[in-house]
C-alpha cells in the first residue's frame, strides 16, 4: 500500500521532577539541601531515509512519544535526561502543524532532520534554591509536560523526470523498460495506483531519476480520477514527458489528448505547466499509426517541444529517449548553477 497523506500524533517526553532532599550523614552537623534536578524530555524529530519509500509505517501507528526525563534524587543526583525520538520519513516529506496549517519544514535530503516536538526542562532540585537568606529551602519544580501536536505529513516525491499521459498510455511498461522499477502493467485504465521512482543509469557515474505517475484525465485538478494525488508528485520533477498514445482504437485525438493535460497541468499551478517538457508519441509498432505520428510531429513544431517517437514494447527508440532525458536535465543543471 502506497501513503503519500497522513495525520500523526506526536508528543515530547516530560521533564523530571526536582527532588528536595536534605544531607542527613552521621557527624556531618547541618548537612543541608541536596536534591537534585529533574532529567529534561526527550524531542522528537523527523528524519529523511533513503530507504523508506512510503508513510505506510504511520498508518498502524498514529501516536508516537519521547521518552520522559527521571526523577531527581537525593545527594545531589540529577535524573536522566530522557532519550530523542526520531522517525524516519521518505525524502520529499512536508510536515505541517494540523491545528493551524503551519508549514514547519520539509525533508529533501537523506539524513535531514526536522525538529517537531520540543522535550521540556527538567524540574529544579532544592538545592537550586540555596540563598543567604534561605539555607533549608523545601521548594521543587514539577517536570514541564512535553510539546504535543497532531502533525499532517504530505510526501511529494523528488525525481528528475516524470511521465505523464492518459490512462494506458505505456507509462508504466515505457518505466519498466529504462529503468529497474517494476511497476504494475496490464491493459486497463489506472493499472498504476501509485507513483513509481526508477532509476535510469545513462552511462558510467551518471543517472536520472524517473517517476511513473498515475493516469491524468479531464477535471484532475478538481479531484476526478487520482486528481490531486498525481499532480502533488508532479511538482518536484524538474521535467515532464508528455507520452502520447498513438493507438488507434483509443478513439481520440492526440492533440486533444496533449491539450487536456496541459490543462490540467495549468489549473493546478501555472508554474507547473511552464516546466521543460518533452513529447514522447509512444506505441509506434501498432499499425496504422503514421497519420497519428504526423500529427503529433506537427504538433511539437507547433509548441517548439522536443519530439521522440517510441515503443515502449519493443523498445524502439528508447536508448535516444534516455539520451535525451539525460542531455536535458544536464543542461538545466548547469543552467541553475550558472545563475
Amino acid at each position: 500500500m502506497f501513503i503519500d497523506e497522513i495525520d500523526i500524533f506526536v508528543k515530547a517526553g516530560d521533564g523530571g521532577a526536582g527532588c528536595v532532599s536534605f544531607r542527613r550523614e552521621k557527624f556531618v552537623p547541618r548537612g543541608g539541601p541536596d536534591g537534585g534536578d529533574g532529567g529534561d524530555g526527550g524531542s522528537v524529530w523527523l528524519e529523511a531515509d533513503r530507504t523508506v519509500y512510503t508513510l505506510l509505517d504511520y498508518h498502524y501507528q498514529r501516536h508516537s512519544a519521547a521518552e520522559r526525563g527521571q526523577h531527581g534524587k537525593g545527594a545531589g543526583k540529577h535524573g536522566a535526561s530522557g532519550a530523542d525520538l526520531v522517525l524516519k520519513v521518505p525524502i520529499g516529506t512536508i510536515a505541517s502543524d494540523r491545528t493551524s496549517g503551519e508549514r514547519l519544514g520539509e525533508l529533501l535530503s537523506h539524513g535531514q532532520q526536522l525538529l517537531v516536538a520540543r522535550g521540556p526542562r527538567g524540574g529544579r532540585g532544592n538545592l537550586r534554591f540555596v540563598s543567604a537568606t534561605n539555607r533549608a529551602p523545601r521548594r521543587a519544580d514539577l517536570g514541564r509536560s512535553g510539546e504535543e501536536r497532531w502533525l499532517h505529513l504530505e510526501l511529494k516525491l523528488l525525481a528528475d523526470a516524470g511521465v505523464i499521459g492518459f490512462p494506458n498510455a505505456g507509462k508504466s511498461t515505457l518505466v519498466s523498460r529504462i529503468s529497474a522499477a517494476t511497476p504494475k502493467v496490464a491493459d486497463y485504465p489506472f493499472t498504476t495506483l501509485a507513483p513509481t521512482l526508477g532509476l535510469v543509469r545513462v552511462d558510467e557515474g551518471r543517472s536520472f531519476v524517473v517517476a511513473d505517475l498515475p493516469g491524468l484525465i479531464p477535471g484532475a485538478s478538481q479531484g476526478k480520477g487520482l486528481g490531486l494525488r498525481f499532480l502533488r508528485h508532479t511538482e518536484r520533477t524538474r521535467l515532464l514527458i508528455h507520452l502520447i498514445d498513438l493507438d488507434p482504437s483509443t478513439g481520440r485525438s492526440p492533440v486533444d489528448d496533449f491539450q487536456a493535460l496541459l490543462r490540467e497541468l495549468s489549473a493546478f499551478s501555472p508554474e507547473l505547466a511552464r516546466r521543460p517538457q518533452l513529447l514522447v508519441a509512444n506505441k509506434t509498432d501498432l499499425s496504422g499509426t503514421e497519420a497519428r505520428l504526423r500529427e503529433v510531429e506537427g504538433l511539437a513544431r507547433a509548441t517548439g517541444l522536443g519530439f521522440l517517437a517510441v515503443s515502449a514494447v519493443t523498445g524502439q527508440g528508447l536508448p535516444e529517449l534516455v539520451r535525451e532525458v539525460a542531455g536535458r536535465l544536464d543542461h538545466d543543471r548547469w543552467a541553475k548553477a550558472a545563475s
